[in-house]
């Protein structure tokens, strides 16, 4: 099974087109162009019923106290968890792709709209959704792709981790507001194969591409 994308090189830090921020001329950080990235798949295994798609960062800090703080740094032995970015369910094996921007062409705030997604996909809440909630303008349910936005001050380059799964499900069995991990434990013992493209991305001009 192979993943591949004109979008995205494995291993390599990802343009900023397809990120939630870039750096900004005058403060820390701007809103960019959120792009979906185009990815498409090949040598799917005999029995796949429907694919699954997942995009985590893997490296997000475990306590916030230092995050995005004036002075301070995210020190890089900080534990780390994951943060979703994109949850998409239900894709069709033989659509072979899904181009650049087709799932997410800017930032809205308070989210965009789900479950339902361009060719006949359900895409799930990604983990904005809980980093803005309490944020009065753009607290929402944030559905579909938002892409890297790693804290400005952090020590460390993120990685984001795309990751196809082949199943022999026809739908995936989650229903309304489902999150990553709940398609993670809905496709445990399901998957057929899966591929992945991880690329890195990093706000802080102290830290090397």
């Amino acid at each position: 099974m192979k993943l591949t994308s004109h979008s995205l090189t494995d291993g390599a830090p990802v343009d900023g087109k397809y990120a939630f921020g870039v750096p900004a001329a005058e403060g820390h950080v701007q809103l960019s162009a959120n792009l979906s990235p185009h990815l498409a798949w090949s040598a799917l295994p005999a029995g796949t019923r429907s694919l699954v798609l997942i995009c985590h960062d893997p490296d997000v800090p475990s306590v916030g106290d230092d995050v995005n703080q004036e002075g301070r740094s995210v020190p890089a032995s900080l534990p780390r968890v994951d943060f979703f970015h994109w949850v998409l369910v239900d894709l069709d094996p033989g659509l072979g792709e899904v181009a650049e921007g087709a799932f997410s062409s800017e930032v809205t705030a308070r989210g965009k709209a789900g479950p339902s997604a361009p060719h006949a996909t359900r895409q799930g809440i990604n983990d904005y959704t809980g980093w803005f909630a309490g944020d009065a303008d753009m607290a929402g349910d944030y559905y579909g792709y938002d892409g890297p936005c790693p804290p400005w001050n952090d020590s460390i380059r993120h990685r984001y981790v795309f990751t196809l799964y082949a199943i022999d499900l026809a739908s995936c069995p989650v229903d309304g507001r489902f999150t990553g991990q709940q398609v993670r434990d809905a496709i445990a013992g399901h998957v057929l194969a899966e591929a992945a493209l991880t690329v890195t991305y990093s706000l802080n001009p102290a830290v090397p591409a």
